[in-house]
């Protein structure tokens, strides 16, 4: 049964939240113990992988856990025609509690580690390359979203983009933020895993960009389906047909 609302919302405000905890604390953690950039980006990335793991695998069964205005508003691109999808009253709902709660885990980290509690990233990260890293990441991990509950294998979701993220970590000049609403957390935090406000924009501009992307790469491989669920990451019930 799909839980109402409100249940979903919160349990997306607060997994998205913790998910930049968990990305900020542990950059904070990391710089702290080490001076080697590839030591402290490694213990970035494990936690990462490991603290995203165990939020889908949480709250997966009432959210979807997308944690992510991308795969939310892929969601509903998706099942739109169909009415399988989330409404656009949802899509609002689940982006606004994503946006803001990404930020109050951004200030959560920094007030464990005795940061100061808001104070705006200096890293810049505007270049042409890297932004193409973001629109590769992201239409990556939609393709690995929607791929795996079209195969009938989202089950494999907790470990699958969890892993998916800490591969993304190494293999993209970004470092894979890959969700628009981590992007904004991640500016309120003058930390190793920050990124200056004035990169926000391009970053999620090239997310979006990504996820459009994504989407096609999953109707070219997959076809199209025979229906859509809104429940993205953890769908509930037998796995879908699918049609080409």
């Amino acid at each position: 049964m799909t839980a109402p609302l409100g249940r979903r919302v919160a349990a997306e405000a607060v997994g998205t939240g913790l998910l930049v905890a968990i990305v900020v604390g542990s950059g904070i953690q990391a710089t702290e113990l080490s001076h080697d950039v590839g030591v402290q980006l490694l213990a970035n990335s494990l936690a990462t992988v490991f603290g995203l793991g165990v939020l889908i695998t949480l709250l997966g069964p009432v959210s979807g856990a997308h944690f992510n205005p991308a795969v939310t508003l892929a969601a509903w691109f998706a099942g739109r025609r169909t009415g399988a999808g989330p409404s656009p009253r949802e899509v609002a709902a689940y982006v606004l509690a994503q946006v803001a709660s990404a930020i109050g885990g951004a200030v959560l980290a920094d007030a464990m580690f005795a940061e100061p509690l808001v104070k705006f990233s200096t890293h810049d990260r505007s270049a042409g390359h890297v932004w193409l890293a973001e629109v590769v990441a992201t239409a990556g991990l939609i393709l690995l979203v929607f791929g795996l509950e079209r195969a009938g294998r989202a089950a494999l979701a907790p470990v699958a983009v969890a892993s998916y993220i800490g591969a993304a970590y190494w293999f993209t000049s970004s470092t894979s933020f890959a969700n628009p609403a981590v992007t904004v957390g991640r500016a309120f935090s003058d930390t190793f895993a920050g990124i200056a406000p004035a990169s926000v924009a391009p970053f999620i501009a090239a997310q979006l960009l990504g996820a459009v992307l994504g989407l096609a790469a999953v109707a070219v491989v997959y076809g199209r389906p025979a229906r859509l669920r809104d429940e993205v990451v953890v769908p509930h019930g037998e796995p879908e047909l699918t049609s080409s």
